[in-house]
């Protein structure tokens, strides 16, 4: 076995890392390894300086800096790895920076374009008001997809108007829905949902096929699909909405903490990525008109 794959049992046995994180820790590391052999050297002892002349090659290949900073972090990870298991007796690349990489600011939608989204789905079919149903859902309350589509039918209290959300590490959140969103989650639970199911007291609260919860890349092909019929043609993510959930609350005077509950995020600097949104919304607000913009 070469110590490639030792390491990468050991993330398997140890971290239970997914088969898609694998297969890149994989392909960074066999690409290092394919470097170091052509240079006459060996990955479980490499000169240091190695790594900036071939980060600085592949720049120059074409590849992003945020591309080079996972590579460098997968293999930080490797030599942590070799270090703690005898392999190497120093990490070689202890001396070498990270990449500055910054954030990417998030697709999002126009207020105008969200309405038109909201109101695509056909609400004469029970199809169309789970769907109208969903997207309201999402937007009032800045929902994951993920958890958007595992939200159960005890987690919605109608009578307060918020919904039990679960998120990253089986964090609980209660999120407000805000009175539109409540008021097409009641009608959807009255007529659409029994409509749609054959069991109607099974859990899943948005179903997809034989009563079970409506998987991720459905509702991902049903938001594409009214993106359509609204006529939005920029670019979208499973996430859009959530963004513009973030976005537009920052727009109207939102507090950050607030936004950062709200989206349940752990850490406020991950929130903070919609204040450079915000702030490039009002730069092209002025621009377009204010008179000396």
């Amino acid at each position: 076995m070469s110590v490639i794959d030792a390491f990468l049992d050991a993330l398997w046995l140890e971290q239970g890392a997914s088969d898609h994180t694998l297969a890149a820790y994989r392909r960074d590391l066999t690409a290092w390894q394919h470097y170091l052999i052509a240079e006459g050297e060996d990955i479980l002892s490499p000169a240091g300086q190695r790594l900036p002349v071939w980060l600085d090659a592949r720049r120059e290949q074409g590849y992003q800096l945020r591309s080079n900073a996972r590579l460098l972090s997968s293999l930080r990870s490797f030599y942590r790895w070799a270090r703690l298991h005898g392999h190497v007796a120093s990490d070689p690349l202890v001396d070498v920076k990270l990449p500055r990489v910054q954030p990417g600011l998030p697709n999002t939608l126009e207020e105008a374009e969200v309405e038109r989204l909201l109101m695509a789905p056909d609400v004469d079919t029970p199809l169309g008001v789970r769907d109208r149903t969903m997207l309201e859902l999402l937007y009032a309350c800045g929902l994951r997809v993920s958890e958007l589509v595992s939200l159960t039918g005890d987690a919605v209290n109608l009578r307060q108007n918020v919904v039990r959300v679960r998120g990253k590490g089986d964090k609980d959140r209660l999120v407000p829905m805000g009175e539109e969103a409540a008021d097409w989650l009641a009608h959807y639970m009255k007529t659409a949902r029994p409509a749609l199911m054959s069991d109607p007291t099974r859990p899943a609260l948005f179903p997809g096929r034989h009563d079970k919860a409506m998987t991720r890349q459905t509702f991902w092909h049903r938001i594409k699909a009214h993106a359509i019929t609204a006529g939005i043609s920029r670019p979208l993510s499973p996430h859009t909405l959530r963004h513009a959930f973030a976005t537009h609350l920052l727009n109207h005077g939102a507090n950050l903490r607030v936004v950062q509950l709200l989206l349940g995020h752990s850490d406020l600097s991950t929130t903070q990525i919609y204040t450079h949104v915000a702030q490039a919304r009002l730069e092209h607000l002025h621009a377009e008109h204010h008179p000396r913009g």
